[in-house]
């Protein structure tokens, strides 16, 4: 006979795994898109497969293999990779106590920081929620993520364009549901985003691409302000 706590753990585990599922759904489509992407516009198969296990983010991702693709060498498809992924410093600060103690098991936390986990991570009431839902989320979409790249690249071509397909719209919707909450919830939280996204609507037509939403992470110097 299960004990209260073990049931309400049950419980929580079983809703949270029904609510990431959502989030793992969008990431192995759009790791079939990168793979076949990669692989019909000329790279090996290795390539997409061992980027998506030790680079791990899908914007930075595509962006490098669009450098790679047009003629960039290694060293301006990492940068662009790098520049994009900068968000991530913010990202990991904000999800920095869910990690847990531990050398390696913060060094797999860090790892797993996505837009996607942190935004259902912080969508949670509590600490323990937060930390779970983290956690249950991250595991799951990276082992997604990573089969869904590995079946897009051995697709290759046989996909055809994946643009057809609308693929890369998938992220940005369940990303939009996650932090619906906190913006009804929270008027500093929404101040600051739709300061962030005027941003980005502004520089979009001068900027390359990718480095609207940097810019638009400016935005956040507004909380301090708007919540005292």
């Amino acid at each position: 006979m299960r004990s209260p706590n073990r049931t309400n753990q049950y419980r929580r585990t079983t809703s949270l795994v029904r609510d990431s599922s959502l989030v793992w759904l969008a990431g192995g489509i759009v790791g079939v898109s990168f793979g076949a992407v990669s692989v019909a516009g000329g790279l090996p198969v290795w390539v997409p497969v061992l980027m998506s296990l030790v680079v791990y983010a899908g914007s930075a991702q595509f962006s490098a293999v669009g450098v790679l693709l047009a003629g960039g060498g290694p060293l301006a498809a990492a940068a662009t990779g790098l520049l994009l992924n900068t968000r991530t410093a913010a990202f990991g600060l904000a999800v920095a106590d869910l990690l847990g103690p531990g050398r390696a098991t913060r060094l797999l936390g860090a790892h797993l920081v996505t837009d996607e986990t942190v935004a259902f991570a912080l969508a949670q009431p509590d600490q323990s929620r937060r930390r779970a839902a983290f956690w249950i989320s991250g595991l799951g979409l990276f082992a997604v993520w990573n089969a869904g790249v590995l079946a897009g690249a051995l697709a290759g071509t046989a996909l055809g364009d994946t643009g057809r397909y609308g693929l890369d719209a998938a992220f940005p919707a369940v990303l939009a549901a996650l932090v619906l909450p906190a913006l009804r919830s929270d008027r500093g939280v929404r101040r600051a985003a739709l300061l962030g996204a005027a941003i980005a609507l502004t520089v979009t037509p001068a900027v390359p691409a990718g480095l609207p939403v940097l810019l638009a992470l400016a935005a956040l110097v507004t909380l301090p302000a708007v919540r005292r």
